[in-house]
């Protein structure tokens, strides 16, 4: 599953961020401002995150960080909550859509949160960076984080042997 990191659940050193004020550039280096190190990290593991003002904080390897008015997949489409997607796109092509049929091993999810993921009409809508996920991999987009110590919750859960249902 991925998310998106919420700020004011985050409170690390104030570390200054630089990139794109707007989705299509690369590599900018114009001031985004300054937040919590634990927020900008969950948002380079994530790739999006709410910041205090509302506006996203987005990241993508390949453009770096940049704020936007939505939370975005690495090619700047909008997340939907338990809809959105990210695979290996040699193993799910974008445009798969999905959905959960079994969550897998049972104590990898619990049933509130399988029936949830169990409701997503998926589509694959992002890729993961290069060298993330594995084999058979995919992350699922749940929203934002809901409160401090998100992934410690029931919502931070990786399924283990799950089974879809593709089309």
């Amino acid at each position: 599953m991925y998310y998106t990191a919420v700020e004011k659940f985050h409170d690390g050193e104030p570390t200054d961020v630089t990139g794109c004020r707007k989705l299509d550039c690369a590599d900018g280096d114009d001031d985004l401002g300054s937040y919590p190190e634990d927020f900008v990290q969950a948002v380079r593991d994530e790739g999006t995150g709410l910041t205090g003002s509302g506006r996203y904080l987005n990241w993508s390897y390949d453009i770096g960080f940049w704020l936007d008015s939505a939370p975005r997949s690495s090619d700047g489409r909008r997340l939907t909550p338990f809809v959105s997607a990210a695979a290996d796109p040699e193993v799910l092509p974008h445009g798969t859509r999905f959905t959960i049929a079994d969550c897998g091993r049972r104590e990898d999810a619990p049933a509130k949160t399988c029936a949830a993921l169990r409701r997503g009409a998926w589509l694959v809508t992002d890729e993961f960076t290069p060298g993330l996920g594995g084999n058979r991999h995919l992350d699922a987009y749940i929203g934002p984080e809901t409160g401090r110590d998100f992934t410690d919750s029931d919502w931070y859960v990786t399924l283990k042997g799950a089974r879809l249902t593709i089309g």
